[in-house]
């Protein structure tokens, strides 16, 4: 699973606006599908109780002609966003390899705010997409330079991290490699919200390490590195400081 993960990496895109995307619709089977999977993903944070609910388009305030949205619940722990994006990661790449296109919508909002007594953390809107329509050429997407998220000595894989999937592309990391110990922070720099509003951007960019620290670890696992690996918890505020440490690797 994890090598099927990895090579998605390079075919999956955001699917920004759902349209001239085929004619092909999901299945009830492929449904079902999704929800089998899901529960074998492994977590970031063990114990931390999550679940699924899939939903037509007219049951959230997603418009982007999608078919479908996932909406994501979870318990509220310690790193439970970094946990979710994650374990989200892992479905976005799945759905990837059934031509079924992802959009993480962090802006969307449901009635279903409670499932299995899981609180909603963030739904991913879903399409079925002819294959044609997803990425051809990863390098081309708008990332930040390489220099700007790596210090250190570079790894084989070091640019793909760069195209790992973030709230609005704010790409809130950066990652030091010192003496093949790589530590990597969630980073944001003071006094600069983009376009998000501000009380979300704590909120979306621990979901966006998730996603960061999942490309991290399936290419290490393809690079056949065996690692240590620590997690901490990431419990400061926006205001507090530029570089907060959510992770490290000890490369054996």
């Amino acid at each position: 699973m994890d090598e099927l993960l990895y090579e998605m990496i390079f075919k999956r895109k955001s699917f920004h606006l759902f349209r001239n995307t085929g004619l092909d619709k999901i299945s009830n089977l492929e449904l079902d599908d999704i929800q089998k999977k899901f529960k074998t993903f492994r977590p970031l944070i063990d114990n931390i109780k999550v679940d699924i609910k899939i939903v037509s388009a007219e049951e959230t305030t997603c418009k982007r002609d999608e078919e479908y949205c996932i909406l994501l619940y979870s318990e509220k722990k310690d790193n439970y966003l970094q946990n979710m994006g994650y374990i989200g990661e892992q479905l976005d790449l799945y759905l990837a390899s059934l031509n079924i296109g992802t959009l993480w919508f962090g802006f969307g909002k449901t009635e279903n705010i409670k499932y299995n007594d899981l609180n909603f953390i963030i739904m991913i809107a879903i399409k079925k997409v002819s294959i044609d329509k997803f990425r051809k050429d990863m390098y081309k997407s708008k990332r930040k330079p390489l220099d700007e998220i790596w210090s250190g000595n570079k790894l084989n894989f070091t640019n793909i991290l760069r195209f790992a999937p973030s709230s609005c592309n704010t790409q809130p990391w950066k990652v030091e490699n010192n003496k093949n110990e790589l530590h990597i922070y969630r980073y944001k720099e003071l006094g600069k919200r983009g376009m998000m509003p501000f009380d979300r951007i704590v909120y979306s960019n621990r979901i966006d390490i998730g996603i960061f620290i999942l490309f991290m670890e399936l290419c290490l696992k393809h690079e056949k590195i065996k690692i240590d690996r620590k997690i901490y918890v990431d419990s400061k505020k926006d205001d507090e400081t530029e570089k907060t440490l959510v992770a490290s690797y000890f490369i054996k």
